[in-house]
């Protein structure tokens, strides 16, 4: 009966409920798989991420990318994903700040989630709640990686549409984030494009951008200025010439065999003590003869 309230809230769009069904789900609280496997599949609301370095003005460029979405009376949901410490579990959650000026607004959920230790710059949990919100009448769902480089391909796993969001100051180190990032952007954005170098930075930009073109997609590279939303007009007609095109579709079939692995992995994995296993190994790495591999050999 729980569960059916909690669903009926979804599909409402009822914004305590989508926030309830996250934390269960992000918990594995008692019947969060049952909550999911309830969940009609929706395919049809664009999932745009957006990734990049640090420094390079994403949450700024959302912040103008969503008011100029409810512009247009769409409803729009953001994970902001923040990188959690390794030591103390903790997470600063830091874009719950940067983007409070449309917390109370009723067409805008933003929903801050922890890394928890995964490397690929997205929280383990996001495949489950985008499908959460895919069901809640959103027009659109956007994702802010955490900007740690060159583990940011995965976000081209999940989103439609890869935004890379780059400064003029990323001039030298393009180069070095080119046979990893680069190659997984649907459309580039040049942001605070009013500073020194800009032009000589977008035309390198542009180089690349054709390099990774194809014919079914020509990668637009949009100058933007977040602080005051130019270009933003630009960027959201590029992504929605994106989505129109064959070209995210093809996606989807790997989209969900990475998400199936997951959740393969979880379900196998499930019955596993972690700090049963730290204590065991702790214990026996204390021998002068331990092997990793020896030692796991029996829990195959």
């Amino acid at each position: 009966m729980q569960q059916d309230y909690i669903i009926q809230g979804i599909h409402q769009g009822n914004l305590k409920s989508i926030a309830r069904a996250i934390t269960l789900i992000e918990n594995e609280a008692n019947g969060w798989w049952e909550l999911l496997s309830a969940l009609p599949h929706t395919q049809n609301v664009p999932v745009i991420g957006f990734t990049g370095p640090p420094g390079a003005g994403k949450s700024t460029l959302i912040n103008a990318f969503t008011q100029y979405i409810i512009e247009q009376n769409k409803r729009v949901a953001i994970i902001a994903v923040d990188p959690t410490s390794p030591f103390t579990q903790g997470s600063l959650l830091g874009d719950r700040v940067r983007m409070s000026q449309h917390f109370l607004h009723p067409n805008v959920y933003i929903r801050s989630m922890a890394t928890r230790g995964s490397l690929g710059g997205l929280s383990p949990k996001v495949f489950e709640v985008v499908d959460i919100l895919k069901s809640a009448n959103f027009d659109y769902i956007i994702i802010e990686t955490v900007g740690v480089g060159q583990s940011e391909v995965e976000i081209a796993g999940l989103a439609d549409t890869t935004v890379l969001v780059l400064v003029p100051e990323s001039g030298d180190e393009v180069q070095g984030i080119k046979s990893g990032v680069m190659e997984i952007a649907d459309v580039f954005v040049v942001n605070k494009a009013d500073r020194a170098g800009a032009a000589t930075f977008y035309k390198n930009i542009s180089i690349v951008a054709m390099a990774n073109s194809t014919n079914k997609w020509q990668i637009p590279v949009i100058k933007t200025i977040a602080t005051d939303s130019t270009g933003i007009e630009e960027l959201y007609s590029s992504i929605l010439a994106h989505q129109d095109t064959a070209h995210s579709n093809e996606k989807r079939g790997k989209v969900l065999a990475e998400k199936a692995m997951q959740l393969i992995r979880k379900k196998r994995t499930e019955d596993i003590d972690f700090k049963k296993l730290e204590s065991d190994i702790q214990k026996a790495s204390a021998q002068k003869d331990f092997n990793l591999y020896l030692f796991l050999a029996d829990k195959f």
